[in-house]
């Protein structure tokens, strides 16, 4: 029901997309950013693109919650979601990040129909979105997306596997650059749009932990730290202050980008 309930909160456009190249827009002039939608054939894109549908999403909108069937999936285009897991007394932490590189509705590719996970905007987005039942019909005729969905699950169960053990080993400032490293690599950007409250939520810790985290790069020069916004002032020097996770991450991705032959 998640689809229904927030669909009034979503502004959306009917997908058209009279030429398929990379450069593509949609009949609204709607550019495509996604990575995995620029990476499919010309025979696999004209039969998804009709389908799909262009949608503006705001912060702290939720996609769906854990245990939502999933009537819809989307690929992100621009912005931020955060992947949470939400515990049982209703405490939950960021485990994973997306954007433009990948892809919201992933038990549908595995052919099951319930999210384990909240996934929410965390900066204000748009994407595109495709009917589940839709999708899982184009995906028997299309190994391209089918390939490109399956090892875009892989990296982010490789996140998700980090990111869970970073939370729990390393400190607070050294977690907080890791994340404004991830978050920045995905909105292509050095600002990133986001109050302290928000970072104590996603890190899954106190505000003024993160407050006292901030303090220290920003005292550093590695930040510069406004309301309702961080921006990255040094990122080589926040590099080394991120825990080695951040390194890890991006070398495997790496090593998968070099293996399937796809390039940044």
């Amino acid at each position: 029901m998640v689809d229904n309930l927030r669909a009034s909160k979503e502004t959306r456009s009917p997908g058209k997309f009279p030429t398929i190249t990379p450069s593509s827009a949609d009949g609204d002039g709607n550019h495509i950013h996604n990575k995995i939608l620029l990476g499919l054939p010309a025979k696999e894109a004209e039969m998804l693109f009709p389908k799909l549908e262009f949608v503006r999403l705001k912060v702290h909108h939720v996609l769906h919650e854990p245990g939502d069937s999933l009537k819809s999936a989307y690929f992100p285009n621009s912005g931020l979601v955060s992947i949470l897991s939400v515990l049982p007394d209703g405490k939950c932490v960021e485990v994973g990040l997306v954007g433009k590189e990948g892809f919201i509705g992933l038990p549908l590719v595995a052919g099951f129909r319930t999210a384990n996970t909240r996934a929410i905007i965390q900066i204000e987005a748009s994407a595109f979105r495709v009917d589940a039942d839709t999708l899982t019909g184009i995906l028997q005729q299309s190994r391209t997306l089918d390939r490109l969905l399956q090892q875009f699950s892989q990296v982010l169960a490789m996140e998700v596997t980090q990111v869970a053990a970073c939370n729990r080993l390393h400190e607070v400032n050294e977690r907080l650059a890791r994340w404004l490293l991830m978050s920045a690599d995905r909105v292509d950007s050095n600002c990133v749009p986001l109050t302290q409250e928000f970072l104590a939520h996603m890190l899954g810790t106190r505000r003024s932990s993160v407050t006292v985290a901030a303090g220290m790069l920003e005292s550093a020069g590695l930040i510069a730290n406004s309301r309702g916004r961080v921006d990255i002032v040094d990122r080589p020097r926040l590099e080394e202050a991120a825990c080695d996770c951040y390194q890890m991450m991006r070398s495997q991705l790496e090593e998968w980008r070099n293996e399937s032959g796809v390039s940044k």
